[in-house]
C-alpha cells in the first residue's frame, strides 16, 4: 500500500507538507469560530452565523474569478495570497467585535480559502505528474484530515493559556493569534515551489470560462452538484440528527465524529491502490456506491452505537473516493485550465451543499428523521450513475500501458469513442 507513495516528486511533497499548517488553521476556524464569536466575544449566535455565511458566500463568489486569475498570472502567487488572507483573518477575528469589521474579515477569510483551493490542486497535479497524481492527492487528503482534527483539538490549549494568568477571552484571542502566526510562518516555504509552467501564454486569447475543458467540467459539475445537494441534507447536521433520533448530547456524538475523522485519515491511504487495481473511475463508483448502501441503513439502526458504527463506515468509504475524484478532474481537464476547474468544483459544491442544509434542518425539526437520508440516497444514486455514464470510457495518462495508445484529450469526451 505504501509503495504507491514512493517517488512523488519533491516539489509535490513540499506542497503537501506545507499545506498541513494552513489546514490546521482551517480546521480551527470551522470548529471554534461560531462559539468564539457568539459566546466568548458576546456577539450572539445570529451574528456569528452571519459571519460564517459571509465566509461561505465569498468563497462561492470568488472561486471562479480567482481560478481564472491563477491560470493566467500564477498559481503560486494565488497560493501565497490565499495563505496570507486566511492567516490574517484569524488575527482579525481575534481583535475586533465590530460587526462591520467582522464582515470584512469574513470576506478576507473566504477570499483566502478560495485562492488556496484554486491553486493547491492545480499545482499539485502539475508537480506530481500523471503517474503520481493520485498518490499525491491521497497524501494531501490524509494530512488534511489529520490537520483538521488537530485544529479542532487545538482549542483545548485555551486551558493551558489560562494557567499563565489569562482569562477565558484573552486565552482565546491569544490562541487565534498564535495559530495565525504559525500559518504565516510557512509562507516563505511556498516560494520554494516553482511557478506553474502551464499558465496561459502571453497574448493567448482566453474567454471568461474554460473552453478546452468545457465538456468535461459540465459533466463533472452535474455529478458534483447532485452529490452536494444530497450531502447537504444530513452531513452538516449529524450532531443534531443523533440528538433527535437517540437523545444523545453533542458531548457524546461530537467525539465520535471526531474519531471518525481521524480514522478516515488512515483509510485514504488505500485510494491509490484501489485506483491502480480497478481504474480511477471504477474505484470512485465502487467506493461511493457501497457507501450509499451504508448511508441508507443509518436511520434504521435501533441504537446510537449501531447508527454511529454504520455512519462511520459510510464516512470511510465516501471519503476514500475524495482524492480519487480530485485526481480525476485534474487528470481530465486541460493543464492550463486546472485553476478555473478547481474554482468551479469548489463553488459548485459549497453553494448547493449550504442551501440544502436548511432543508435538511427543517425536515429534522419537523420529525422526518429518515427522509433526509432517503432523499440523499436517491440523489447519490443518480450522481454516481451519471459519473459512470459520463466517464466510464475515459482513460487517464497514468492508466495507459507503456507504448500504448495516447490518453484521451479531455475536451473531446463526447461519447464511447474518444481520441486525441
Amino acid at each position: 500500500m505504501f509503495s504507491d507513495y514512493r517517488g512523488i516528486p519533491w516539489q509535490a511533497r513540499l506542497l503537501i507538507y506545507i499545506s498541513f499548517i494552513p489546514n490546521i488553521a482551517i480546521g480551527f476556524i470551522y470548529t471554534d469560530l461560531t462559539f468564539f464569536l457568539s459566546d466568548v466575544q458576546g456577539l450572539g449566535a445570529f451574528l456569528a452565523a452571519a459571519t460564517i455565511t459571509v465566509m461561505g458566500a465569498t468563497l462561492v463568489l470568488t472561486s471562479i474569478p480567482l481560478g481564472i486569475v491563477a491560470d493566467r498570472y500564477g498559481r503560486r502567487k494565488m497560493l501565497v495570497l490565499g495563505n496570507l488572507c486566511s492567516s490574517l483573518s484569524l488575527i482579525g477575528f481575534a481583535l475586533t467585535t465590530n460587526f462591520a469589521l467582522l464582515i470584512l474579515v469574513g470576506i478576507l477569510e473566504g477570499t483566502g480559502e478560495a485562492a488556496y483551493a484554486v491553486s493547491v490542486g492545480a499545482l499539485l497535479a502539475e508537480k506530481a505528474g500523471d503517474r503520481k497524481r493520485t498518490p499525491a492527492f491521497s497524501l494531501l487528503a490524509f494530512l488534511g484530515w489529520v490537520a483538521g482534527a488537530l485544529g479542532g483539538f487545538a482549542i483545548s490549549s485555551v486551558l493551558a493559556l489560562q494557567t499563565i494568568g489569562l482569562n477565558g477571552r484573552e486565552a482565546h484571542m491569544a490562541l487565534y493569534v498564535v495559530v495565525a502566526l504559525l500559518s504565516l510562518s510557512i509562507t516563505p516555504l511556498m516560494f520554494r515551489i516553482g511557478e506553474s509552467s502551464m499558465l496561459a501564454k502571453p497574448g493567448e486569447k482566453k474567454g471568461f470560462l474554460p473552453h478546452k475543458s468545457a465538456k468535461v467540467l459540465k459533466r463533472y459539475s452535474i455529478y458534483s452538484v447532485t452529490i452536494a445537494v444530497g450531502a447537504g441534507l444530513f452531513v452538516p447536521l449529524m450532531l443534531v440528527w443523533f440528538g433527535a433520533a437517540y437523545g444523545v448530547a453533542d458531548t457524546t456524538s461530537g467525539p465520535v465524529l471526531g474519531l471518525t475523522n481521524l480514522l478516515t485519515a488512515g483509510v485514504v491511504f488505500m485510494s491509490p491502490r484501489l485506483a491502480r487495481k480497478f481504474g480511477l473511475v471504477k474505484a470512485v463508483v465502487l467506493t461511493q456506491g457501497i457507501s450509499t448502501i451504508f448511508m441508507v441503513a443509518v436511520p434504521s439502526a435501533p441504537t446510537f452505537a449501531i447508527a454511529a458504527t454504520v455512519y462511520t463506515i459510510r464516512v470511510f468509504l465516501m471519503n476514500l473516493s475524495n482524492p480519487l475524484t480530485q485526481s480525476l478532474i485534474m487528470g481530465l481537464v486541460s493543464p492550463d485550465e486546472r485553476g478555473i476547474a478547481s474554482g468551479i468544483a469548489a463553488s459548485l459544491w459549497r453553494l448547493p451543499n449550504a442551501l440544502t442544509t436548511l432543508a435538511g434542518g427543517a425536515l429534522i425539526s419537523a420529525g422526518f428523521l429518515s427522509l433526509p437520508f432517503y432523499i440523499a440516497t436517491v440523489l447519490y444514486a443518480i450522481g454516481i450513475s451519471l459519473l459512470w455514464f459520463f466517464f466510464k470510457d475515459a482513460r487517464l495518462p497514468e492508466e495507459m500501458p507503456k507504448g500504448g495508445q495516447p490518453p484521451i484529450q479531455p475536451s473531446s469526451l463526447e461519447g464511447p469513442e474518444v481520441e486525441r
